[in-house]
């Protein structure tokens, strides 16, 4: 299956899943109805599971979120916040940091330089410093969360020339997703078997996330 077809079919398998407040065109419900298990769950996979994104994973999680997110978003912020706090008390969750720079230049340097934090172990604390910046960034304001998150700053522009092909492939298979999935803004959640496209405050993340556990035997 090619890529576009192969997306097309995650967006109708995670549609089916869906509970919240998105629900698919009538033909692609009519096509999800004929869906199967494994065929769903192949296609979560190809969402959750690319090696070339950024994840937080503790050993033993059972529920993964998926993070469509722009660090000139503000809403994208007050999430950030409220995922922290839960990620902080529940040691359970995985979560999947799909960067969707989509307020212009400034937010696609960020998202490169915060995807290339990863390759010194520093991905969470810069991603938590540019969370906590200036929402309207420039280069000096991404560098200055570099200095606060204590990302060595040479090696992270040798890793961007390195690795620059490999992250700026991850970023385009995001905003694929994003557009096969008809999502039209930041931040916008997969969690479990729902497809959030929009903001939701802790409380309802919390509800959610509950909901998406396996049940206990």
């Amino acid at each position: 299956m090619n890529m576009g077809r192969r997306l097309a079919a995650l967006a109708i398998g995670i549609a089916a899943l869906s509970g919240l407040t998105w629900s698919p065109a009538p033909v692609q419900a009519a096509e999800t109805a004929m869906a199967s298990p494994q065929e769903r769950a192949r296609m979560k996979d190809a969402l959750a599971n690319d090696p070339g994104v950024p994840s937080l994973a503790p050993q033993g999680y059972d529920v993964t979120i998926v993070v469509f997110s722009d660090y000139q978003c503000p809403y994208c912020r007050k999430f950030h916040a409220d995922l922290k706090q839960l990620t902080a008390s529940d040691r359970k969750l995985r979560v999947v940091y799909r960067d969707w720079p989509i307020f212009g230049g400034a937010s696609r340097e960020a998202a490169r330089t915060a995807m290339a934090s990863r390759y010194q172990g520093k991905h969470a604390a810069f991603n938590d410093a540019l969370m906590a910046g200036p929402v309207k960034l420039d280069s000096a304001a991404i560098r200055q969360a570099a200095t606060r998150a204590k990302v060595d700053w040479a090696r992270l522009q040798a890793d961007l020339a390195r690795h620059g092909g490999e992250i700026d492939a991850a970023l385009q298979r995001t905003a694929r997703l994003a557009d096969t999935l008809g999502l039209s803004g930041t931040p916008s959640l997969v969690i479990g078997d729902y497809l959030i496209p929009g903001a939701i405050d802790g409380a309802t993340l919390r509800s959610v996330v509950a909901k998406s556990r396996p049940a206990q035997k």
